[in-house]
């Protein structure tokens, strides 16, 4: 939704934290602002490459997804979160032409 022309809203009726990472994808140039329980995401973003944490799973899985759009490198810290939800995902994007790189 960053990416796309235009503005977009997502509302949360079930889980309030469900947007704890809203802070970690700006810092990839996102524009997203918290509003109650929607969230409003500018579009037509430019992303580039920033530390950023994950805070869950869902959230570590759009980290990644910013993160390959993004111009740069965006390291992704507490990937225990990646780890729990997606199999081995550095392999599977890997696969298909994403660059990442599993610190050791």
């Amino acid at each position: 939704m960053c990416l796309a022309k235009g503005n977009s809203t997502i509302k949360e009726n079930i889980y309030y934290d469900r947007f704890t990472h809203i802070m970690e994808l700006n810092r990839l140039g996102c524009n997203i602002k918290l509003e109650d329980s929607v969230a409003i995401i500018e579009g037509d973003r430019k992303l580039i490459g920033a530390d950023v944490m994950s805070t869950d799973i869902r959230a570590s899985a759009a980290l990644i997804i910013a993160a390959l759009c993004a111009k740069g490198t965006t390291k992704i810290s507490r990937v225990y979160h990646i780890d729990r939800g997606y199999d081995k995902i550095e392999k599977k994007l890997t696969n298909i032409g994403a660059v990442i790189f599993r610190k050791k």
